[in-house]
């Protein structure tokens, strides 16, 4: 029987300081990543993150980017108010109809 492969999690602390170790440049990318023990792939998406974002990268499991959460939040509203909308239409369709 195969068990569900695990996968580490990293708090944002952690990220930060490694990325802060790769761009002191004293050491390679391939030995922090070793000895940090995660892979200098996994480092190097961590890099391109924090450097496309540095306040906003690594927002934690279940948290969202300010834009991104706005972005949501407005996305829900534009349904809400369709839905109102479509079902104003249905209405007034029932009340033209009755008024024949």
């Amino acid at each position: 029987m195969e068990g569900k492969r695990t996968y580490r999690t990293f708090d944002k602390d952690f990220k930060v300081n490694a990325v802060i170790l790769v761009l002191e440049g004293s050491r390679s990318m391939a030995k922090i990543a070793s000895e940090l023990g995660i892979s200098s792939n996994t480092l190097t998406n961590w890099k391109k993150e924090y450097l496309k974002d540095r306040e906003n990268s690594f927002p934690g499991k279940g948290y969202q980017k300010p834009d991104d959460a706005e972005l949501t939040k407005l996305r829900r509203q534009l349904a809400r108010v369709t839905q109102e909308r479509d079902i104003l239409k249905k209405a007034i369709a029932v009340f033209t109809k009755q008024g024949e």
